[in-house]
């Protein structure tokens, strides 16, 4: 499973929620018939998508069977995704940011810096949050920092020192 988005409230009361978006679109869940529900407490369960909108800056939707207001806020906090082999193949240098989670990222010197525990969006860049023994590190994922994604090998190799800092 791809995590998407996950689910924040209720949204008036026909069973509507929002939806906090991951994607680089916010209707880009739009595109999936059925999506995934669940947490690191529910397991993963289908539901059918009946509509969704984008109202502001965020996703409004509809689920198949949550016709109240009282079902949608059982849904909060639950993440949404789709399963991997769902998503359309990543175009020439394009990779999604949950195949970057988890590789080991190693500087030209294959010094390695750690593990990517998660990605942010600042606006001007993206930025890797590596883990490592000593706390986090920041580095931009842009060409002049990010050399090689190697998506199989789960490495990226960064032009980046261990004790920069972010």
């Amino acid at each position: 499973m791809v995590v998407m988005g996950k689910v924040v409230a209720a949204h008036g009361i026909l069973g509507w929620v929002k939806v906090q978006t991951f994607t680089e679109y916010l209707d880009s869940l739009d595109a999936y018939d059925h999506w995934w529900l669940g947490n690191e407490r529910q397991p993963w369960r289908e539901v059918e998508l009946a509509e969704c909108t984008v109202h502001g800056k965020i996703l409004v939707a509809r689920l198949t069977g949550c016709t109240d207001r009282n079902a949608a806020e059982k849904l909060k906090g639950l993440l949404v995704a789709v399963p991997r082999g769902d998503l359309p193949e990543a175009e020439g240098d394009e990779v999604y940011w949950s195949d970057l989670i988890g590789c080991k990222v190693q500087n030209l010197a294959e010094e390695v810096l750690g593990t990517v525990e998660t990605l942010l969006e600042t606006g001007a860049n993206d930025v890797l949050v590596v883990k490592r023994e000593a706390g986090e590190l920041l580095i931009p994922y842009i060409k002049q920092v990010v050399h090689q994604v190697d998506v199989p090998n789960k490495t990226i190799t960064v032009d980046w020192q261990a004790d920069y800092l972010a």
